[in-house]
């Protein structure tokens, strides 16, 4: 008896196009090898605040590849600029940080989520996205006037609404992703949780980067005129972010190139 597995019924199960059992993914397996050993350096005791030029030479390789990688994948070194970074306390669970291992080899294999604020006439506007870090895509996204657990919860449930559930889903260890609620979600999908370790903002380089870019693309928002009108800019930036925005890592959107993986 046969019991070679068609190449539809294998990808069905995994939950990937047929397409994509032969895809080779662009992203260079050394980059992704380099962007480890950036992260190891980054979690020794004195190296937190390294720039590329530091890390080159620790490295003892060329700047300018160790700056590219750092591009490529959102690493930033840690800066204390006014804020500082909050340390989670009660932390019930602490989980691996699958990213350091696990390298995005199709869409939906991997997202990543994240929130940021955005002050505006004296209140304060949060925002939270979930990437798909093989596209690059924001699948999923929220906007309150709270950070509370309903912020996160609802962009991954924006998510799940027109995508196959992950098989890896990335954070940090803020409240808002440890509560009780939000881990339940996160387990009856049958997602593998994945963390950055505490303190350490870089692991999830990938939200930052685009958080700050994001943000100049908004620009200033105190030129609204009211709530209404900045969530609605909000949305228009993200979805201008997905569908004709290029992507310096892709060369084109993520949208197009998502489309581009289903012609291979």
């Amino acid at each position: 008896m046969n019991s070679v597995v068609p190449k539809t019924l294998r990808a069905r199960e995994i939950g990937i196009s047929r397409c994509m059992l032969y895809y080779k993914p662009k992203k260079p397996d050394k980059d992704w090898q380099l962007k480890c050993r950036i992260e190891e350096v980054l979690h020794m005791d004195g190296c937190q605040s390294y720039g590329s030029r530091r890390l080159a030479w620790h490295l003892k390789l060329n700047r300018k590849r160790v700056k590219r990688v750092m591009n490529i994948f959102g690493i930033k070194a840690y800066r204390r600029r006014g804020r500082k970074w909050k340390k989670t306390k009660n932390i019930k669970a602490i989980y691996p940080n699958y990213l350091l291992t696990n390298y995005p080899e199709y869409e939906n294999h991997i997202w990543v989520t994240d929130f940021t604020y955005i002050p505006f006439q004296g209140k304060t506007v949060y925002v939270a996205t979930v990437i798909d870090l093989f596209t690059r895509k924001v699948v999923g996204m929220s906007v309150y006037t709270t950070h509370a657990t309903q912020l996160v919860l609802s962009a991954f449930m924006n998510a799940l609404l027109n995508n196959p559930r992950p098989v890896i889903f990335h954070s940090d260890n803020g409240s808002e992703y440890n509560s009780e609620v939000f881990i339940e979600a996160l387990k009856t999908v049958g997602v593998c949780i994945s963390r950055s370790a505490p303190g350490c903002p870089w692991e999830n380089g990938y939200q930052e980067s685009f958080y700050s870019q994001f943000k100049v693309d908004l620009g200033d928002p105190q030129r609204f005129k009211s709530m209404g009108e900045l969530v609605l800019n909000i949305y228009q930036t993200v979805w201008r972010y997905n569908n004709t925005r290029i992507h310096s890592a892709l060369k084109m959107s993520p949208v197009q190139f998502a489309q581009k993986l289903l012609k291979v």
